[in-house]
């Protein structure tokens, strides 16, 4: 693999945030001059493939009504570039992942394709949230073996990222605003049956972004309550989530709580995380697989390879506010029809299972996109070191908004011969902004909200 080099970085090996201070005032001016504000380079590649970065270059569709959460296609007509398939692939070898080339390799024979697309760089944020990231470079450190930050605004901790776990933090608290949604959750078994998991109405605030001029500190980065409505057995459950936006040393982190029909209570529910099957979709991934990565990272040791050029699903416009899912499902794979993807610069992480720890997943490796700070795909091996299941996210960036969606996302189990799509939004079901007040986000809220 041809790796992009970056100042001070030694690739491959692995940087400990022990050794780590936030970088120069001289490093920092480079946001907003050759580096995006929010640490992405600035300039496309040398071939032209990635072109320079460009906000405000979104067209506005004709018909699309702001606010409306109903997102139109701003590139209806645009055709693919080119066609990776099981001809070409190893063509493109150095533009795929370990994951999409396992992928190529084994269902490649069976149909899969990647239409490749002109690719974009419309992301951007508002002007207060790239004022924090540059204050934040100079600022933001971690500490506590990497589980807490400190000195951190609102935004970006680390848009020079100096480590792996950098990195990591940048995707778990990247810039996000209020939305809800109505959304089915399906997984497709070995035999091509697919099968309604979940039906289900979630709701996303972000507490940590609501005061932008005061350090993160306890201030969580997301509260998150899902109510269940399908299948019956699941009907009438709520799962309420506060993800912290700087700290998960021990007494910290995640809280979460669920109130069950059959107990007609709330209770805490710690198991919420890590390697816990999640029953959204049927346990065919886990808690912290959602949105490729989340959750503490206290399990694995990091390492900071470098940054890539690679093809990952992106502008899923069509994808996620258009059809709906069970029209894509094919027996294999989602319909490649429906999947635009595009070449983009990606930072690669990688992990291995502290020695001493437990995780269904011995190695994970994750690409984060420059531009926003997604997690774009990932791959994680079992233990004995097989490639087991490989994620992609479906993001879209949301031309009205100066946001992202980025909460779709899916895997593929290559030993069980299952994939699974979870939370993309039914056609009319995705609304930005929430009505709902604070309340609503407590356990004594799960509980007036409870089915009785």
């Amino acid at each position: 693999m041809q790796y992009q080099r970056l100042a001070g970085l030694v690739l491959g090996s692995i940087i400990t945030t022990s050794s780590l201070a936030a970088v120069s005032p001289e490093e920092a001016a480079r946001l907003g001059q050759d580096l995006t504000p929010l640490g992405a380079e600035r300039a496309g590649n040398a071939d032209g493939s990635i072109p320079e970065w460009s906000p405000g270059s979104t067209p506005i569709p004709e018909g699309f009504v702001p606010d409306s959460g109903n997102y139109l296609n701003p590139y209806p007509d645009e055709k693919p570039l080119y066609t990776i398939d099981v001809n070409n692939w190893k063509d493109y070898a150095e533009v795929l992942s370990e994951g999409s080339k396992a992928i190529m390799e084994k269902l490649g024979p069976h149909g899969f394709k990647m239409n490749v697309y002109p690719t974009k760089r419309a992301y951007e944020a508002p002007d207060w949230v790239y004022a924090n990231a540059k204050k934040n470079a100079t600022n933001a450190k971690l500490v506590a073996d990497g589980q807490k930050i400190e000195g951190n605004l609102p935004g970006t901790p680390f848009p020079i990222p100096q480590s792996a776990l950098e990195v990591m933090w940048n995707h778990m608290i990247r810039y996000s605003e209020p939305f809800s949604q109505e959304y089915d959750v399906y997984y497709v078994s070995s035999d091509g049956k697919p099968i309604l998991s979940t039906t289900a109405t979630s709701t996303s605030v972000f507490p940590m972004y609501e005061n932008p001029d005061q350090e993160v500190g306890d201030t969580p980065w997301t509260k998150l309550r899902i109510n269940y409505s399908a299948p019956a057995r699941r009907a009438g459950e709520i799962l309420l989530v506060h993800e912290p936006g700087a700290d998960y040393t021990a007494g910290k982190g995640r809280s979460a709580w669920q109130y069950l029909t059959g107990q007609r209570r709330v209770r805490l529910a710690p198991a919420v995380s890590f390697d816990t099957p999640n029953p959204a979709v049927a346990g065919t991934s886990t808690y912290d697989d959602s949105f490729i990565y989340n959750g503490s990272p206290e399990r694995y040791d990091w390492k900071l390879v470098g940054k890539k050029e690679i093809i990952v699903p992106y502008s899923s416009y069509d994808f996620l506010f258009k059809h709906k899912v069970e029209d894509m499902l094919g027996e294999k794979f989602l319909d490649p029809e429906y999947i635009r993807w595009e070449k983009h610069r990606v930072w690669v992480v990688d992990s291995n299972l502290k020695e001493g720890q437990r995780h269904l997943y011995s190695r994970r490796t994750f690409y984060i996109d420059e531009d926003s700070w997604s997690a774009m795909t990932g791959e994680m091996y079992d233990g004995r070191g097989n490639l087991w299941r490989v994620q992609y996210t479906y993001p879209a960036f949301l031309y009205d908004r100066k946001t992202g969606y980025n909460s779709s996302y899916g895997a593929y189990d290559l030993l069980q011969n299952i994939y699974n799509l979870n939370a993309k939004p039914i056609p009319g079901g995705f609304k930005n902004g929430v009505d709902k007040g604070d309340k609503y986000f407590t356990p004594k809220g799960l509980a007036r909200g409870g089915v009785r």
